[in-house]
């Protein structure tokens, strides 16, 4: 079994597991991975070991957006069959700390999430050839294709953000970033109603496809620094802003383009910002975090499967397995790229 495997920044080998994987035990399944997308954590993993204070201290197998099929049902198991398409969500909270017992499963005390060097020993995350999983982790995709399945993750960090943004029917909204949840925050926000959406980027390239994907209008703020100013008019324009850049020059530029009592949601993870809170006070913003999901996986799915969220246009190339290093410098690359994906199969 072949497995994608991160050293140290620049340092991804594709490595051949030692021993067989075991068969599932109960309430388990085997899956033979399908798909697996690049996430921009992975690429902070690749590219410099690691993000804000959490650093590689160990060899990881990265990776957590992924999909595959069933090969083997352990004891227990109802509401799945051998071959079929799942989507695997990576968030595996113990159910039982006091986070859990509030509902509060994506703030697990004890949270295993797939390729994750947060704690240590770290977590070895999914991109793997084969991969036993809880049955209670696999959504039935099916209908969708392996690499739409693979989307349900990123799918469902947008939709928890979009949860925790409140009401946006008939709102404006502002998206800063279109990376891959950049560009799922503006489908969600507009599948939560929203009337307006601008967004801004550095880059032409995901620019027009946040266009695509139905934002009204789209500002590139490196070849037009001012592009948002006729909206700061009048105290400002947008209901909602989806930070989603972790840059604080992205968020900075966007507070006076907010209305009074708009909600900011902080989704970039790019470590410390400085914020201009003297604005934001002034104007009564409300800046929310959003980290990760928990039941907005399998509504991600859903949704895919009913055509209310179509996650193919981000799919922009797709590499096989052995062609790991070159997939991970395509999807860094935000000229040609939004979301780059590994074939398994």
């Amino acid at each position: 079994m072949k497995s994608i495997v991160i050293h140290a920044a620049r340092d991804l080998r594709i490595e051949e597991a030692a021993t067989p994987v075991p068969p599932p035990g109960p309430g388990e399944v085997r899956i033979a991975m399908a798909t697996g997308g690049i996430c921009g954590s992975d690429l902070h993993y690749y590219n410099h070991g690691g993000f804000g204070t959490v650093r590689l201290r160990e060899p990881m197998i990265l990776g957590h957006e992924v999909s595959g099929h069933v090969t083997a049902l352990g004891e227990g198991v109802s509401g799945l069959s051998e071959g079929q398409l799942v989507a695997i969500s990576p968030s595996r909270p113990c159910g039982d700390c006091r986070f859990c017992n509030e509902g509060m499963f994506n703030q697990c005390l004890n949270m295993r999430f797939y390729g994750s060097a947060m704690p240590f020993p770290h977590i070895q995350g999914a991109f793997r050839q084969v991969l036993i999983a809880s049955a209670s982790q696999c959504a039935p995709a099916d209908g969708l294709s392996p690499g739409e399945a693979a989307m349900a993750e990123p799918l469902a960090v947008c939709l928890h953000a979009a949860r925790r943004a409140g009401g946006m029917l008939g709102k404006a909204v502002l998206v800063t970033g279109c990376g891959p949840i950049g560009i799922l925050s503006i489908l969600a926000a507009r599948r939560a109603g929203a009337d307006l959406v601008v967004a801004t980027d550095l880059s032409d390239f995901t620019l027009d496809m946040a266009k695509r994907v139905g934002a009204d209008e789209v500002i590139n703020t490196g070849t037009t620094p001012d592009g948002l100013g006729r909206f700061s008019a009048d105290k400002g324009s947008f209901d909602v802003l989806f930070e989603c850049s972790g840059a604080a020059p992205a968020l900075a530029g966007a507070v006076p383009a907010m209305r009074p009592g708009g909600t900011i949601m902080q989704l970039g993870l790019g470590g410390d910002m400085t914020l201009p809170m003297q604005a934001m006070t002034a104007k009564e913003l409300a800046i929310k975090g959003s980290f990760r999901f928990h039941e907005e996986f399998f509504t991600g799915v859903s949704l895919m499967q009913k055509g209310l969220i179509d996650v193919r246009p981000l799919i922009t190339q797709t590499f096989a397995l052995d062609d790991a290093v070159e997939a991970f410098q395509t999807a860094g690359d935000r000229t040609r790229a939004v979301k780059a994906q590994i074939s398994f199969a």
